[in-house]
């Protein structure tokens, strides 16, 4: 049994109808007979957290909401028993092709009241070419029956980049999705990820990319935008209404613990980082056995932490708090980075203001580089 702070918990639903071609995330798709199953031994994985307090739930995959609802019940039996914290915000991923009112209501009955919902794009011809399963059709109908089902907060993912999109098609996705008026959107960049469809297009010379100058002007459409619409953004590529802002994510932007339960999942829990075995017939024997062999498990020294803290926190648009640092980890923060300190503000694209360090917008969009320089190891 785990004891300790109060923390978020992840669940992993590694099923999928389809895999889409850019997604390496550790999802399956053809696998529907180990649902029940694998939602025993992820009951099974819940229990482990014993009495720990649990002040946030994010369900994400996969596709959870192409999970049966048998399977479904098996994962709130055990989520019942968890000590839960008031107002906990309990999110769960859906894909638009998956919805149904039965789904939806159960969602609703069980206490989720935040949807994370898998647009990516407005226009059916580029769903097409990134291999969603469903319309845009699709994702009218599901986002309409939330919300006569009472979500009141949702957040709708989108992409850019994406193979043959034109910045017409980018603004058209925007400006649509800003009309329905979610609480939130998340905008992401695509990557073209090793060991994906999209990976073996590219090498091949298949995948029309949009240039990279187009590609930033999308992200540049994106800020003014949202911005004008009324949507903070409080982290990279995550934009929010006020007071909307997803707090599940903030524990891994803040560098908080975590507990991961699912295949694949990872957990950050009293300092220490270990994970769960991907393959999910193994995972299932583990749940029979009743012992999850928790893989990779160590203690993070104090520099992990305290490069975990600089680039995790360096995504939120805040920064980070010199204070925090001190009191996290007993060092001035310029005792250990004064030089990368200097040397980003020198070029104007790390902000010292009082008590915050923050990326201006020039340094988000080299973020990668520069958070590399924050490794100490």
């Amino acid at each position: 049994m785990i004891t300790g702070e109060p923390a978020a918990l992840y669940i992993h639903i590694p099923f999928c109808r389809k895999k889409c071609l850019y997604c390496d995330f550790s999802s399956y798709s053809g696998k529907e007979e180990f649902m029940w199953n694998y939602s025993k031994a992820l009951a099974g994985d819940i229990d482990f957290i014993g009495k720990r307090s649990i002040k946030s739930i994010f369900i994400g995959g996969g596709t959870p909401t192409y999970l049966s609802l048998e399977s479904w019940n098996n994962i709130y039996k055990a989520l019942k028993k968890l000590k839960l914290e008031d107002n906990l915000e309990f999110t769960v991923e859906g894909n638009p092709g998956t919805f149904t009112e039965e789904k939806l209501r159960f969602l609703k009955n069980i206490g989720v009241n935040r949807l994370s919902i898998g647009l990516q794009a407005w226009q059916n011809s580029l769903l097409g070419k990134i291999g969603r399963i469903h319309t845009l059709d699709d994702f009218l109908k599901g986002y309409e029956m939330a919300r006569k089902l009472g979500f009141s907060n949702i957040n709708v993912d989108l992409m850019f980049g994406l193979p043959g999109q034109t910045l017409k098609d980018w603004r058209e996705s925007l400006e649509n999705v800003v009309g329905m008026a979610p609480e939130h959107i998340s905008c992401y960049s695509l990557i073209v990820e090793k060991g994906t469809p999209f990976y073996n297009m590219y090498k091949n010379h298949e995948l029309k990319l949009p240039r990279e100058e187009e590609e930033r002007q999308m992200y540049y459409f994106t800020l003014e935008f949202l911005y004008k619409s009324g949507y903070n953004q409080y982290e990279i590529s995550n934009f929010a209404k006020m007071g909307n802002e997803c707090r599940h994510n903030l524990v891994y932007w803040n560098l908080k613990s975590y507990i991961g339960c699912g295949s694949s999942a990872h957990s950050y829990v009293d300092g220490y980082r270990y994970r769960n075995t991907s393959d999910i017939e193994e995972y299932i024997l583990e749940g029979i056995e009743g012992k999850f062999i928790r893989l990779d498990k160590h203690k993070n020294s104090i520099y992990d932490d305290m490069e975990e803290f600089m680039f995790m926190g360096l995504r939120k648009i805040n920064g980070i708090s010199i204070r925090d640092f001190k009191n996290r980890f007993n060092r001035d923060i310029y005792s250990v980075y004064g030089g990368i300190i200097d040397k980003y503000v020198e070029k104007g694209i790390l902000i010292v203001d009082g008590d915050r360090m923050y990326l201006n917008k020039r340094g988000i969009e080299v973020s990668n580089s520069v958070m590399c320089e924050f490794i100490l190891t």
